[in-house]
């Protein structure tokens, strides 16, 4: 699974080929979550409520490069990588 961003100990990753919605994955340490690109909304797991925070705003500004990401990953491509959150 390709690590699009790293920034504060949060790992984002998306998969090849994955399943709709849109979406990426973010880690920090034991907890996961899967969050909708479109509506920025957590679809699966769990993320500390500071950690959540700042997934969203990383995830708000560059929300254009994530669907960008989405599309070379369904079509199998490298994600690339997204700039961390400042």
């Amino acid at each position: 699974m390709p690590e699009l961003c790293r920034f504060y100990g949060i790992a984002i990753h998306m998969y090849y080929g994955d399943h709709a919605p849109p979406h990426f994955h973010a880690r920090y340490g034991d907890e996961e979550a899967v969050v909708d690109i479109n509506s920025l909304a957590v679809i699966r797991g769990r993320l500390s409520p500071r950690a959540n925070g700042l997934v969203v705003e990383w995830a708000a500004q560059h929300q254009a490069e994530l669907r960008e990401a989405w599309s070379r990953a369904e079509r199998h491509e490298s994600p690339g990588k997204i700039a961390p959150l400042q």
